[in-house]
């Protein structure tokens, strides 16, 4: 039986790892020229169970509403006439109850403990180097506000089976010594020992070179551009490739475009709640090794997250909700840079920082799309936000079982189940 990809992402490259895995044929269709090369190219490259507290949760609308007028606002909505953002922004406030926070929390830690297992065997059973650290994360908090805010979401984390810790700034430096010169402002930490990181473009690359060894076919600078469809079934996929128009045909077919899934979704009537939060990432070369860390940090009053990427450093972060242009806004960019000098000043050469925008496919709940549509043949895998690389492998384990008829091994609210 044939499956077709739409998207070479990490979140399609592992679905079309699992596909393969369960004895499909597989085909990925990507507009660029290699997999990995757009939202998975420079993100926060943290596999990050613990970052599961939802953007949507009773604290967000004040917040938003302050920084709205602030160009370097770690999430900043920048109205336009778009009835799509309209929709989406309505539905985040929907989400921001108590009740719905802690259901969406659940929902992401499920995922991402069945995923970061998933990725964990993986990478020992394909044998896949990509910078990998696994020496945990660790959220620090220079306000004390928002480290009383964050004990309510640790504890439910830690009941649903994420260790979630909570520490203090002593703790904190002790784990990760970079931190020390700001040990006096840390009002309170969190440590997950269990959580990791890594390069997501070079993960990807490489799995999909083995996909590729195991099978699986790869259509580069193809665009997806239509469906051929009867009734409810999808016939064909149309793409433009060279400068020609083709229809390639298989039995069923996965959504995973990112942000761009929404739009091609539209042309079958299938409304899917995905709108791009541009995220912005610097990766600076690493200065000094004793100033510099070793442990996943996250800033989550900035909004940023830390990984260590052998001789490189990647922060991550920020939300903007402005369409889909993919223009850089160094004012963000440099926000970036002087949050992260003021932590560690001789960590980096912050001034050779590399800056990268990408959008982040986000729905409201921040729970993907995972599984069966109205479509009898088209499954989506979907909508990650900012945990594609967090929840790729779970994710597509569990696409490939539904495709197969079976009940995935992880409790999460799948779509047309």
């Amino acid at each position: 039986m044939h499956v077709i990809v739409l998207g070479a992402g990490v979140v399609g490259v592992t679905s079309a790892w699992y596909l393969r895995q369960k004895g499909y044929d597989v085909t990925v269709v990507e507009r660029q020229r290699k997999a990995g090369t757009e939202t998975s190219y420079a993100n926060g490259g943290q596999v990050s169970v613990s970052h599961a507290e939802p953007w949507a949760n009773p604290s967000a609308p004040l917040k938003v509403l302050k920084w709205m007028l602030k160009p370097d606002a770690p999430l900043l909505f920048r109205p336009r006439l778009d009835p799509a953002q309209w929709r989406w922004a309505l539905s985040f406030l929907r989400e921001c109850t108590s009740a719905r926070a802690a259901y969406n929390i659940r929902q992401m830690v499920n995922l991402g403990t069945y995923s970061r297992s998933c990725l964990q065997a993986l990478r020992n059973e394909a044998g896949l180097e990509y910078d990998q650290l696994d020496k945990g994360i660790l959220h620090f908090y220079t306000n004390p506000k928002e480290f009383e805010g964050a004990l309510e979401p640790a504890r439910i984390m830690r009941e649903l089976g994420c260790d979630r810790q909570v520490i203090d700034g002593r703790q904190a430096v002790e784990i990760e010594p970079a931190l020390a010169p700001i040990r006096d402002r840390i009002a309170g930490a969190t440590y997950t020992s269990e959580d990791e990181s890594g390069d997501a473009r070079k993960f990807t690359q490489a799995l999909a070179k083995r996909a590729e060894d195991a099978g699986v076919r790869f259509f580069y600078g193809t665009e997806v551009v239509g469906f051929e469809q009867a009734s409810h079934r999808i016939l064909g996929v149309h793409v433009i490739h060279d400068g020609q128009h083709q229809t390639l045909r298989a039995d069923n077919y996965v959504l995973s475009l990112g942000s761009y899934s929404a739009i091609l979704a539209r042309k079958l009537g299938l409304f899917l709640n995905i709108y791009p939060a541009k995220g912005y990432s610097i990766t600076v070369p690493v200065k000094n090794e004793e100033a510099a860390y070793q442990v996943s940090l996250t800033d989550d009053e900035y909004k940023l997250v830390f990984s260590r990427l052998g001789d490189r450093i990647r922060v991550a972060g920020t939300a903007e909700l402005s369409g889909y242009s993919r223009e850089l806004n160094l004012t963000r960019c440099r926000a970036i840079v002087r949050r992260t000098a003021e932590i560690m000043p001789d960590a980096a050469q912050w001034d050779q920082a590399e800056f990268w925008t990408g959008l982040r496919p986000t729905t409201p709940s921040n729970i993907p799309y995972i599984g069966r549509c109205q479509f009898a043949n088209l499954f989506l895998n979907t909508g990650h936000g900012t945990l594609g690389w967090t929840h790729s492998c779970g994710s597509a384990a569990a696409l490939a079982d539904i495709v197969s008829g079976q009940r995935p091994d992880v409790d999460f609210a799948f779509a047309g189940l």
